[in-house]
């Protein structure tokens, strides 16, 4: 029996969002797996079985299947009438997860009796309608082309599949969410304050934390330090407004958690080279 290490071993990048067209002629009794992102697996040809530490499987071409990160075994059947096996894959991390009930927090809402919780599930069975349907054959219009799908469309189809399966399947989906509750949360309240003048400590305190912890625990789910993260964050949102809604930079300091236009100034030339007016009169002239 082989071991995987999903994505990685089928793609040559590293992101956290992946639409791959998998194929093969070999009939594979077991592989070990471990999955590192979460997937949304479409069968075109041939049957899948998984298996978890608490449940098992089998999907044919009329089902889809949501498979959360961890360890399982996976068999996959060649259809008889060819002898091909072949899916569509849509990987997608803990991280694009979060990001997307963050950007949409008006999701619909799963009513629960008092005291009734979401159990957990390692992965999901769903079944192919319509929609479902058209939204696999743009996949597979899309990875035909033989062009390197752009990260902006695949983050699109995936909040495409997920906006759809949140309206449709609100308890099954949400089960995903349960299953990284921790990260979810954790995400939500940083990304809550980046305009609030609120220091690592004081969230860290929020988030019922020690600092130290609060730290270790950013720099794992976002790579850098959070002094380093909000500085970026909300230097960004300062660029913007003094672009897009063209305000005054003493108008600005405010709005992204900066309690004087001083500092707020020293932040923004520290960021971007320039002072906030020289910023916005260098890009205003550029354009022009």
């Amino acid at each position: 029996m082989d071991t995987f290490n999903l994505p990685m071993d089928l793609v040559p990048e590293n992101d956290n969002v992946h639409i791959v067209a998998y194929q093969s002629s070999a009939n594979v009794v077991k592989n070990k797996i471990t999955m590192h992102s979460n997937l949304f697996s479409f069968l075109l040809e041939g049957v899948k079985t998984t298996f978890y530490a608490d449940k098992s499987a089998q999907i044919d071409p009329s089902q889809f299947v949501l498979l959360s990160c961890g360890n399982c075994i996976m068999s996959e059947k060649n259809a008889p009438e060819n002898g091909i096996y072949r899916s569509v894959l849509l990987f997608f991390d803990n991280k694009i997860l979060s990001d997307f009930f963050i950007r949409y927090p008006g999701l619909p809402q799963v009513h629960l009796e008092q005291g009734a919780a979401i159990p957990e599930q390692a992965f999901i069975t769903f079944h192919l309608d319509p929609f479902l349907r058209n939204f696999l054959h743009s996949l597979e219009l899309m990875l035909a082309g033989g062009r390197p799908i752009s990260r902006a469309m695949r983050v699109l189809k995936f909040e495409e599949l997920m906006l759809y399966m949140v309206d449709k399947y609100p308890q099954q989906v949400l089960s995903l969410r349960t299953a990284n509750r921790e990260e979810y949360d954790f995400r939500q309240a940083v990304e809550a304050h980046i305009e609030n003048n609120i220091t690592i400590d004081e969230l860290a305190f929020l988030c019922n934390m020690s600092t130290s912890t609060f730290k270790r625990r950013f720099a794992k789910v976002y790579g850098i330090a959070p002094s380093k993260w909000y500085l970026q964050k909300r230097m960004e949102m300062a660029a913007t407004l003094l672009l897009n809604n063209r305000e005054k930079p003493s108008d600005v300091y405010h709005k992204v958690g900066y309690e004087n236009h001083s500092s707020f100034s020293q932040s923004f030339k520290q960021v971007f080279g320039l002072t906030p007016s020289e910023y916005q009169q260098q890009k205003m002239t550029a354009w022009q």
